[in-house]
């Protein structure tokens, strides 16, 4: 079978297409449904037409047994085909669930990409139209004309009213399609914007309620609150409003059918069974287009979602297996080749042009003013921010290049804002991963906090919170230390490792930094503090993102020294 377009340029059209033959099965179970949602009108027209006039109990029988028959039938059908869409939408979720999560994680890197949540709310929503009663009405819907050719046979007038009300309907749910999809939309996007807004505030209680900065928020709040009830207030009313119109014209429809099937049988032209047949089978041939307008809301979201998710895997696709140089651990060279790089969602650079290389064992110190470019250069370091120009090189190789999951146990990175996870702390310091107690117990030694932790009543399986919030600032900062220095990384950056250590904090960094000199592993320091700087090989000065300064700690000192004695108050930045 060719593939169709959508399929070779759409990820998620070409996860369905892979479920082809399931979606093939439960067609198959709905010609059955609608072959048997036929046994009413059957029956009623052998009872009023035959057994009626005949008399016979067991012609009424016989006929009673295979409508009960049918009927059964019908029911194990429609129960295999949910079923079925259960277990395809359970399939569909674990197919791309890990990489929508994977591609969830990369947008989020981006300060202006989507908000994580409604990620797998789209996936959930996805989902729930696939296995619920919006899919059955659109797989029922090619049934109309088969009854409206039925009700033909009946009697042609019976058809043409069919027919008529058919179209009326259909032409309602395109109104209902024309008035509903930017309010509904909107009203779906109001929400997650509500959602996000909340969920970002509560992260930061402490600091709202310290600086009385509630009343405050409450009314942005309320605002964007008001804004999302208005528009769902606004799609609701239309929604109801085709409902309620489909209501009429689906009780109209089954009362004008009766009349004139009356008609008809006054004119000698019908029966009385074929009568009450036809009224049953009016409502059948339309139940799918009534079920459309019911559920265009349902219909419409999973189409958002669809869309949202589709864009999202499209802009970050899986990587290719066997991707990079393989899975040797690297040896500690970084290189950066013309390295411009910026924040997402800026357009001005903040790193120009940046070329420097850096063996093992080496110890580096970065400092310059605020909004010099350092965290930049961190985040550029290891990979997090993409750059713009030039290149990061881990032995040689681009750092984009890299399998990230077999580079990330050999990197250690503290950012600026520590962020732990809700688990212990051996999971924490461990990255989640298999727990080493040995290596756990190692790495929190070296950054001076396994005294701290055998102080807590549950030790290393105390249970931190969501981001830490149970830790001070410095003993997270120490545990994002320690989980840095987890497995003996070949490349750690730390971003201001010792704003919140005391001087014992503080000397076992020291400490720690040494031993990773030793082991032969490139250490990134970015401070504001001199105290550390004596520790390094090397110290590099930035300034506007550019590298102004480059050599050992006591040859730059004395250069900056004689340059803010040659120019006093000038630009220069000197290490605090």
């Amino acid at each position: 079978m060719k593939t169709p377009p959508f399929v070779r340029q759409s990820a998620l059209g070409a996860a369905l297409w892979g479920f082809r033959r399931e979606f093939a099965v439960c067609m198959a179970f709905s010609v059955l449904v609608n072959l048997l949602m036929l046994t009413p009108t059957i029956y009623m027209l052998q009872i009023y037409d035959r057994v009626m006039v005949s008399r016979s109990s067991l012609t009424l029988v016989a006929v009673t047994l295979v409508m009960l028959f049918c009927f059964a039938a019908m029911a194990f059908a429609e129960w295999a085909r949910a079923r079925l869409l259960v277990r395809l939408g359970v399939c569909f979720d674990a197919l791309l669930g890990v990489r929508v999560f994977q591609a969830g994680f990369r947008s989020s890197l981006n300060h202006g990409g989507r908000n994580p949540a409604r990620t797998f709310s789209d996936l959930t929503s996805l989902r729930q139209f696939m296995t619920g009663n919006g899919l059955f009405a659109f797989m029922d819907a090619p049934w109309t004309p088969i009854y409206l050719a039925v009700l033909f046979m009946l009697h042609p007038m019976l058809g043409v009213l069919g027919v008529v009300f058919a179209l009326l309907l259909a032409g309602l749910a395109w109104l209902s399609h024309r008035l509903t999809q930017k309010p509904v939309e909107a009203a779906l996007e109001a929400g997650s914007q509500v959602g996000a807004f909340v969920h970002g505030k509560l992260r930061n209680a402490e600091a709202i309620e310290a600086m009385g900065m509630l009343g405050n928020l409450r009314q942005r709040w309320q605002a964007r609150h008001r804004r999302h009830l208005a528009l769902n207030a606004r799609a609701a009313d239309l929604g109801a409003r085709m409902l309620a119109l489909t209501k009429f014209l689906r009780y109209t429809l089954q009362s004008l059918t009766l009349g004139a099937g009356a008609l008809l049988v006054i004119e000698g032209e019908l029966t009385a069974g074929a009568m009450i047949a036809a009224n049953v089978l009016m409502g059948r041939a339309t139940q799918p287009l009534d079920q459309m307008v019911a559920n265009w809301k349902p219909f419409l979201g999973a189409r958002r979602a669809f869309r949202s998710l589709d864009a999202l895997l499209a802009g970050h696709p899986a990587p290719a297996p066997g991707i990079g140089p393989g899975h040797d651990a690297p040896s500690g060279r970084v290189r950066i080749e013309h390295l411009t790089a910026t924040a997402p969602g800026r357009a001005q650079p903040i790193l120009k042009d940046l070329s420097a290389d850096f063996g093992p064992g080496e110890v580096i110190a970065i400092v310059g003013p605020s909004g010099s470019g350092k965290s930049t250069l961190a985040r550029a370091l290891v990979g997090i921010w993409p750059h713009r120009g030039g290149r990061v090189l881990i032995d040689g190789e681009p750092i984009e290049n890299r399998d990230r999951e077999a580079l990330g146990p050999h990197i250690g990175y503290l950012p600026q804002d520590i962020e732990l996870f809700e688990g212990s702390i051996a999971e924490n310091v461990a990255r989640f991963g298999e727990l080493d107690p040995a290596g756990v117990i190692r790495a929190c030694e070296r950054a001076g906090v396994h005294d701290m932790i055998l102080r807590f009543a549950q030790g290393y399986d105390t249970q931190i919170g969501e981001a830490g919030g149970t830790l001070s600032g410095g003993q997270r900062q120490r545990l994002g230390l320690a989980r840095a220095l987890y497995g003996d990384p070949r490349i750690v950056v730390l971003d201001e490792p010792n704003s919140n250590l005391d001087d014992v904090g503080e000397a076992a960094l020291g400490r720690a930094v040494e031993d990773l000199k030793q082991q032969g592993s490139t250490v990134f320091l970015i401070t504001h503090r001199r105290g550390i700087v004596g520790s390094a090989d090397r110290l590099l000065v930035m300034d506007d993102g550019a590298i102004t300064h480059d050599g050992p700690p006591r040859q730059v000192l004395a250069e900056l020294a004689a340059g803010t004695r040659a120019a006093p108050g000038g630009a220069v930045p000197q290490p605090a």
